[in-house]
């Protein structure tokens, strides 16, 4: 037996392994390409399949040359991690959970573990059992990179499904000529009070606004946090030349507001939508609001 850690391409378990992967690797890929997990991606041609196939047996081959067979970060695996994303991705939109995925990239081991058995007929029982155990391992790593890669692209379909929520749970509405209305309903936490500045400056400028109304009549609750978020939109709004009024305060958040000491002095405030709606109204037929070409000036010069 030759020097060297179990793991180490030098051994003789190893080198058979890498040999096989270089050797048998059309004959890998062909029989890949006919499992499900190649077959039922790439649709369009079985010779995209193949293709796919020789990309996924010659990272093995560098992996195992590396001798990081356990290593998830091994360099070997990032060549073919984006088609790894595009075929996890294809196999969950077609309904298949991840433990149904984890099993189909099982089935590539059985294809390998059978030509290894031909391939290890010289071999003594212990080279043939660390040539198994190198191979198992390198499948096992893969098998995980798969997983890993499956929950990575989940989480990230669901922070953007997340977001979407939060643009569709803020909606912007033009009440009025240059009048634009957050109507909030739900829980406000710091994504979502940073989703409503946002799409509520970004109206500013589309309708030229010169009011805008955050109604809060359907938050259930305020704290510190949520005004503060509240605050700052007042502020942006301001920075941006609209004057902005808060509606909807009932007496229970009225209420928590003096009892958390919060200063709402600086903002005007309505007890409805109405309210808020006749106020901009009157301050519009007195003249008390800023004409929308001067508050396209100064926002324009900064001041």
């Amino acid at each position: 037996m030759s020097d060297g850690p179990p793991d180490h391409p030098t051994r003789p378990g190893s080198r058979v392994v890498i040999g096989l992967l270089r050797r048998r690797r059309e004959q890998i890929a062909q029989r890949w390409a006919d499992l499900p997990l190649f077959l039922a991606v790439f649709t369009v041609t079985r010779d995209e399949a193949v293709e796919a196939c020789h990309a996924v047996v010659d990272s093995l081959v560098e992996v195992g040359e590396s001798g990081r067979v356990d290593d998830l970060e091994a360099p070997g695996f990032h060549p073919i991690r984006e088609q790894l994303v595009s075929m996890t991705a294809s196999r969950g939109r077609s309904g298949l959970s991840i433990g149904q995925v984890d099993r189909e990239v099982g089935a590539l081991r059985d294809a390998v573990l059978e030509l290894l058995g031909a391939e290890s007929a010289d071999l003594d029982a212990e080279d043939v059992a660390e040539a198994r155990v190198y191979m198992v391992t390198l499948l096992a790593t893969l098998r995980v990179v798969v997983i890993e890669t499956m929950l990575q692209e989940n989480q990230e379909i669901v922070a953007r499904q997340r977001q979407q929520l939060l643009e569709m749970a803020t909606p912007v509405i033009k009440l009025w000529d240059r009048l634009v209305a957050v109507p909030l309903i739900g829980m406000l936490d710091s994504a979502r009070s940073q989703v409503v500045m946002e799409n509520l400056l970004e109206a500013i400028v589309e309708h030229n606004a010169t009011v805008a109304i955050l109604d809060i009549t359907g938050v259930p609750t305020v704290d510190s946090l949520v005004a503060q978020h509240l605050m700052k939109t007042v502020a942006s709004a301001r920075l941006m030349g609209a004057e902005c009024v808060i509606s909807g305060i009932r007496p229970a958040i009225a209420q928590t507001i003096v009892q958390l000491g919060l200063d709402l002095g600086p903002v005007t405030t309505r007890a409805t939508i109405a309210d808020a709606l006749q106020w901009a109204l009157e301050r519009d037929r007195r003249g008390e609001l800023p004409a929308p070409a001067a508050r396209s000036s100064a926002h324009r010069t900064g001041t």
